[in-house]
């Protein structure tokens, strides 16, 4: 049986993706009944899109998959934290569990700024695992922004 720390590797990879485009490195996997059915990773930037996310562009792909938009035994794998909006995605679409690697001091809706996966006020809870290789996970978007930091810095000087 694969563990969480192989499917999050496989998140990771997905994040590669992202940071060869310019994309935020966040990656997201979905398995069902052990098997990989949706990866992705952010494409905002690229399609100038808002909700363009990991999570709700592997969500998506999910759904499509299956033919349904109910995903109550799905488990979903992402670098980072959800946030309100992919957390809303999660709980409306009904992922069985959720779990991640880096917080997001800034937008995290799994445990840091919130819990809306876990809340009982809604029809469906998600159960979250966090922390699952945070430190390699957070050091994807430190190096990312750090080198988007400097380049910006660099332009400015020419």
């Amino acid at each position: 049986m694969k563990n969480d720390e192989f499917y999050m590797r496989l998140a990771l990879a997905e994040a590669r993706k992202a940071g060869e485009l310019g994309e935020v490195p966040i990656g997201a996997v979905i398995v069902y009944e052990g098997e990989v059915i949706s990866s992705a990773f952010n494409l905002r930037e690229t399609t100038q899109k808002a909700a363009a996310h990991a999570e709700m562009l592997a969500i998506e792909q999910a759904c499509e998959k299956l033919g349904t938009w109910r995903l109550e035994k799905a488990e979903l794998y992402v670098t980072l934290e959800p946030c309100p909006m992919c957390s809303g995605a999660i709980i409306l679409s009904r992922v069985a569990r959720v779990v991640y690697g880096a917080k997001d001091p800034k937008a995290g809706c799994a445990g840091t700024l919130m819990n809306l996966l876990e809340d009982s006020r809604f029809n469906h809870q998600s159960q979250v695992v966090s922390g699952v290789l945070a430190q390699e996970c957070g050091q994807i978007l430190t190096d990312f922004f750090r080198e988007l930091r400097r380049r910006k810095k660099a332009e400015k000087k020419a």
